[in-house]
């Protein structure tokens, strides 16, 4: 080795421990003369407009309670993006005008403390600062032996140890739950119908049914929609009071299914449904798959991170007995989007599920080639982006028992809402609060068009944005609350608009005629 260094001209302190750091303002960073290369021709130049623009947004989450949650988008904004493709070059000064004056005006508003609407993370500075790291070195995550892999690695041993997996359990960052739910799916058929369904597809396979409640998110039937399944494999069970998924009913379709001469082989549980925030009950789910010899999967997209949590871990028993688990840390970990997650107990019927021999992929001992297993043996993407940066950054940054308060807070938060809601005989609770989601509605004889004017006048005013939702059946305002920066202000100003809302619009129908209300 040494022989072939010194023939290459490599030093060997170059070769053991990487290259120096070239100091700023050497020849390496002067004024470029190729006029088609895609460097700044003027590296201080783009220094001092690059420190503008993180300026800007650091700026922007210094600020964020002064400005709306969300707002209407103006033509104006829309039609900046509606121009043809461009054939010239635009300054970058330009460019960041547009996206300050005409992007981040009217993004979704998550990173405000007012957002309530859905279960999005409100990501941090830190994990900003790790995006910028990240995207500075475009490191493509599919392979190679190369040091941004350790870092998901680690993040990966980190997962197992959390959910009290072992030390052979397979883990892989994802875009979000969507595509870590498919994945289980997809692990889940191989064990049901062995490798062979890779190549000869489900056709003429055994007929395979899955469970899940009727709480669970659309992903679930996505995930077996587009594994070749077909929804019809998919039964939906009814759920209990608490909206937990109802285990005697669980029960009689996995018989009646068996009777039928299908193939029980999957069930989902959640982790905070998305309806209410509701937990199954997994050990008890946990019972029935080892009893039924099914694949136990746990939907845990945002409320799995409450085993951080230790009370919360308490009613998470059962979930270190699942076979995958699927959650973000972009909700409850705070990591910017986006940061899914799948940890699989059995890595090598995972791997055995995608990986796929081809030439260009040939690893090897040495060099590049290196390193394997590599992430894109145990999901679809080839091209994966650096998301375990900003992960593990945020992680290092914080330390689990800071984000575990986090959590505790937003729990916390919820139920001081729940109080507030019980102090106004004009609000209802929904359903049970269970976690951080809080679904309550005005009274009203004409309920659902009140409530509904309500949430987008809530919206529209951008002091608070909760979202809606259906609960039995019936319309509801949904406030989640995931949002570090949230305080209990919020929440007030959330009940003080939604009463003087309600009030307005219930007296302005008691003016109309009966027929006049819709």
């Amino acid at each position: 080795m040494q022989q072939l260094q010194d023939a290459l001209g490599v030093e060997a302190d170059q070769a053991d421990s990487g290259s120096a750091e070239p100091e700023r303002g050497s020849s390496n960073v002067m004024r470029q003369t190729d006029p088609d290369s895609l460097d700044p021709e003027d590296f201080s130049e783009f220094r001092v407009q690059g420190h503008r623009m993180l300026d800007d947004m650091i700026d922007y989450l210094e600020r964020i309670r002064e400005r709306p949650v969300w707002q209407t988008i103006p033509d104006s904004a829309r039609a900046v993006f509606r121009e043809p493709m461009p054939t010239k070059p635009t300054e970058l000064s330009e460019l960041h005008d547009i996206f300050m004056r005409s992007v981040v005006p009217f993004s979704t508003g998550n990173v405000h403390p007012g957002f309530m609407g859905w279960v999005h993370g409100a990501g941090t500075p830190v994990g900003m600062l790790a995006e910028m790291l990240a995207g500075g070195l475009n490191a493509n995550l599919g392979g190679r032996d190369q040091m941004p892999l350790e870092v998901e690695r680690q993040v990966v041993r980190w997962v197992r140890e959390l959910f009290g997996f072992p030390e052979t359990a397979s883990g892989l960052f994802v875009t979000g739950s969507s595509m870590a739910n498919l994945i289980a799916v997809l692990v889940a058929r191989t064990r049901a119908l062995g490798t062979s369904v890779r190549q000869m597809g489900v056709v003429g396979a055994k007929r395979l049914a899955a469970y899940t409640s009727a709480s669970a998110h659309g992903c679930i039937a996505q995930a077996i929609d587009l594994s070749g399944l077909g929804t019809g494999a998919l039964r939906v069970i009814s759920t209990n009071a608490r909206h937990e998924i109802d285990l005697g009913a669980l029960n009689q379709a996995i018989i009646a299914d068996r009777k039928a001469g299908l193939t029980p082989f999957f069930i989902a549980a959640t982790i905070g449904t998305v309806d209410v925030g509701a937990i199954d009950d997994l050990a008890a789910l946990s019972e029935i798959a080892r009893r039924e010899s099914l694949w136990l999967h746990v939907d845990g997209a945002y409320g799995a991170l409450g085993m951080l949590v230790p009370a919360l871990a308490a009613r998470m028993r059962g979930i270190e007995r699942a076979d995958s688990i699927a959650f973000d840390f972009h909700k409850w970990g705070q990591v910017p989007y986006d940061a899914g997650f799948i940890l699989v107990r059995d890595a090598e019927l995972h791997e055995s599920t995608f990986a796929a021999p081809a030439s260009y992929l040939r690893r090897e001992e040495r060099g590049l080639a290196g390193g394997s297993p590599w992430p894109c043996d145990f999901g679809p993407d080839l091209s994966r982006g650096f998301r375990a940066l900003k992960t593990w950054f945020t992680l290092k940054a914080y330390g689990t028992q800071k984000l575990a308060r986090v959590i505790e807070q937003t729990c916390s938060l919820a139920q001081y809402l729940e109080q507030r809601i019980e102090e106004h005989a004009e609000l209802e609770l929904a359903a049970p609060v269970s976690l951080n989601v809080v679904c309550f509605r005005y009274r009203a004889s004409d309920s659902k068009r009140v409530n509904a004017e309500i949430v987008v006048a809530l919206q529209e005013a951008g002091r608070v944005a909760p979202s809606s939702v259906l609960v039995n059946g019936h319309f509801a305002i949904r406030a989640a609350i995931v949002n570090h920066r949230t305080e209990r202000a919020d929440l007030d100003a959330l009940i003080e608009q939604t009463l003087a809302l309600g009030k307005r619009l219930t007296q302005a129908a008691d003016l109309q005629e009966p027929g006049d209300l819709g």
